[in-house]
This record gives C-alpha cells, structure tokens and sequence, in this order.
C-alpha cells in the first residue's frame, strides 16, 4: 500500500511538471521553403526565435519533412556544428536575421533531396534554381522533436567563436588575420601557391589585409571559388586593389566539393592556373573550406604526407577561432572535416594509410577529367620556385 501511494504520488508530480511545461514535447511547426539559398540550402518561412519559443533548443535532433522526403537532423547555429556532409537545421539569430536554414554542411540539400535543379545563367546571381516537377509552390515543410538535447553534447563541444575585429586578434599578424599563408607543404615550391581568405569581399572585416599580403607576396595569378565576375566588380574598391591587377577567374562555385559542378569549376580552375604565371593564390569567402579542400588536393597531388596536408588546413580553425593544436576539439574538427573529406574523394578508408599522391592524381583524372599531360602541368606550375619558371 505505501509502495501504490508512492507511485501513485511520482505520477501525480510528474503531471504537474508536464502541465506547467517542464516535460512538454514542443508542438510540430509547419511552414514552407521560402527561398532556395546560392548553395542549396533552404530558408523556412518561420523565424529562427519562433521555433525557439515553441520549445525547441539548440542540440535538439529533429524530425523534418521536407514535401515527402524526412531527414533527422540536429538543431545549431553554424553549419560546422556537423560534420560535412551531415545535414542540419541551422538557427540564426542577429540584429539583422531572424532565420531557420535546413542545409548539408557543405553540400546542397535542395539538390539532394530532390526539390530543385541549380542552372547557371549569365545574368546575376549567375543561378536559378528550378523546382521538380509535379512539386505543391510553396514547397510544405513540417518540423517535429525527434530527442530532446539528443545532439547537446556533440553542438557544445563544437561551438566556435570568431569575430571580424582585427583588436580581438593582438598575437596573429595581419596576414594570419586574413587566414593568408604560404602552402609550403612537401613539394611545393617556394612562395608559389598561397591560400586566404577574400581579399575583395568586405564582409569579414579582412579583405584589406588580404590584399595587402596578396601585393607583398607577387600574386600574379587568382583562383576565386566563391565570386561571379559580376559580383567581383561590385566590392567596393575592387578598381583600386592589388588584386585588381591580377589575372582572376571568378568560379563561382558551391560550397558541395563533392559535387559535380564543383568538380567542374575545379578543373576550369587548375587549367587556369596552367595558363598563367605564379605566384597562386586559390580563396573562397573565409578561405577556410573551399579553399581549403583544393589546396589539401593539390597538397597531396605534391607529395606531402597526410599530418602536413591536416596540419595546414587546422591553420585556419587555430587562427580563426583559437582552437589549441593538440585538444580534442582540434583533432575532432580535423576528423570530421578535412579527411572525411579527402577520404570521400578518394575512396579511401583512411587517408593516413592511403598513397596520397596517386590517390590526388587519379581525382584529378577521374573526377576533373583533367589529362596525364595536364595533371603534369599543373604539378610543374606549382613545383616552380618563383613566378617566372614552369
């Protein structure tokens, strides 16, 4: 009898608590696609603190229900809160945007999950994305908790933290505040090939440091991953760069590098590249992903060893947001980015343990389409040890 009214006392507690909210399952939220982002991603057309004041939070998993297709997903609030290739519901919230963004980290889900088709067009943006056939306009979007706080642990170990002033960085120098280096790995040669972030979008506070290193180290020759030329034009001061008087192609590709047209604009790029004088600089926007899966590619067509080509691209989450060579978070973002990456590309099960150079070399000729005597281009261009040799 004392055990029944202890039971019967716990339930009544937890009625208590479900009926004032504690343990209330939030209410599933339905909406619609409102706009099909540059990189596949889709924005919602309920704000990022709507679904918040429902009663979801940030390391939440998720049901979605995107048309007919449902994907779990975490709730966070960058798109490295996942691994690339993982999907998630990413939360932003600023002075600015008040927004929910369903997206691939690093790939396109509009492509993916069968919604819409990405055509290139010369006018700008230099896209248009296509709904499928037989799709309801506005596409329906249903959102449900899967598990609460399912993903916590995951999202707080992977919260970063940058900012775009140059006094929150006193120990980086203007270059390392501009993500720009040298690729300096095995084989390169010397101040040939060099990587950053944009040195002509203004958006992240760096471009004009940017330019800067760009001018100091002769860049003759720019391969940009993320611009149209039309879009290039526009930045504000492009006429009186350094930049300005480099020879540029503007590739304007997605952020999915496994995926077709990035394979494509790849390959424009390196036969650029080809047809040009170093030194190289390759960015994108951050010159954090983009840039840095092209430059670990032609790290490892050069001959360097997996650790350099990891070494090199964790340059940027060190600089950026201060992550400690040698933490687990270091090792973890490594693991999860850059040779999971590299791993999918080549078809290996671990880069460590794979011949890197040919594995480089047959992605190039597989994937780019890229011939035997234009892979061997490429690796004299980059071989060279000033921008007048090939």
């Amino acid at each position: 009898m004392k055990r029944m009214f202890c039971l019967l006392l716990c339930l009544c507690f937890l009625c208590i608590l479900c009926a004032s909210g504690v343990c209330a399952v939030p209410q599933a939220l339905t909406c619609h696609i409102a706009e099909i982002a540059k990189y596949g991603n889709l924005i919602l057309s309920v704000p990022a603190s709507g679904m918040l004041d429902a009663g979801y939070a940030y390391g939440d998993v998720i049901r979605v229900t995107i048309a007919d297709r449902t994907y779990d997903m975490p709730v966070g609030s960058s798109y490295s809160d996942v691994d690339d290739g993982s999907m998630i519901c990413r939360l932003t919230i600023t002075d600015e945007e008040d927004v929910i963004t369903l997206a691939v980290n690093m790939g396109d889900l509009a492509g993916e999950a069968g919604i819409a088709a990405k055509t290139a067009i010369d006018a700008e943006p230099g896209y248009r994305w296509d709904y499928a056939g037989g799709l309801d306009v506005p596409v329906k979007v249903t959102i449900s908790m899967l598990e609460a706080g399912g993903y916590a642990d995951e999202y707080h170990m992977r919260q970063l933290v940058r900012t775009n002033d140059r006094a929150d960085y006193p120990r980086l120098t203007d270059a390392q505040f501009a993500n720009f280096r040298a690729v300096d790995t095995a084989g390169m040669g010397r101040g040939m090939l060099y990587r950053s972030s944009s040195p002509v979008n203004p958006e992240l506070g760096r471009s004009a440091f940017a330019d800067a290193a760009l001018a100091q180290a002769g860049v003759r020759t720019v391969i940009n991953l993320a611009d149209s030329e039309g879009a290039l034009m526009e930045y504000p001061g492009f006429a009186d760069s350094a930049y300005a008087s480099c020879s540029v192609t503007a590739l304007n590709l997605s952020v999915d590098v496994q995926g077709e047209e990035f394979a494509r604009g790849f390959a424009k790029g390196l036969r650029f590249l080809i047809e040009n004088e170093g030194p190289y600089l390759v960015h994108c926007t951050e010159g954090k992903d983009r840039a840095g899966f092209v430059s670990a590619v032609l790290e490892c067509l050069m001959g360097a060893p997996a650790q350099a080509v990891v070494s090199d691209y964790m340059v940027t989450y060190e600089n950026y947001y201060g992550v400690e060579r040698g933490s687990e978070r270091h090792a973890r973002i490594a693991q999860s980015n850059i040779c999971k990456t590299l791993a999918a590309v080549f078809g290996v099960e671990d880069i460590h343990a794979a011949d890197l150079a040919l594995e480089a070399q047959e992605y190039l000729a597989r994937t780019l389409g890229l011939s035997e005597a234009e892979i061997e281009a490429v690796k004299a261009c980059l071989s060279a040890q000033n921008g007048t040799e090939k």
